[in-house]
C-alpha cells in the first residue's frame, strides 16, 4: 500500500506530496472541490487545514479525504499523459 509521508500546501489549491517510496508530485485539488460539503474548501484558509491520516492519506477537518493509493494513481495517470 502507498503512503504519503510528507506534504506541503502550495498556492492555487496545489499540494506537494511525498510518498514513502520517495516519489514526489504536485497535485492540483481544485477540480475535486467546490460542490456539496467540499464547497467550504474553496475558502483557502479552510483548504490549508489538510492533514495526514494515520493510513497515509490526506484529509480535511470536514471528513473529505483522499486515500494514498488514489493519490498515487493520479500521479501515474499524469505521467502517462506526459509520455
Amino acid at each position: 500500500m502507498e503512503k504519503v509521508v510528507e506534504f506541503k500546501v502550495l498556492e492555487d489549491y496545489n499540494i506537494w506530496l511525498k510518498f514513502q517510496d520517495h516519489t514526489e508530485k504536485v497535485i492540483n485539488f481544485r477540480p475535486f472541490i467546490g460542490k456539496g460539503f467540499t464547497k467550504e474548501l474553496l475558502d483557502y484558509e479552510n483548504f490549508r487545514k489538510v492533514s495526514l491520516e494515520p493510513g497515509g492519506g490526506i484529509s480535511w477537518y470536514n471528513g473529505y479525504d483522499f486515500c494514498p493509493n488514489y493519490l498515487k494513481q493520479l500521479i501515474q495517470e499524469d505521467q502517462k499523459l506526459v509520455a
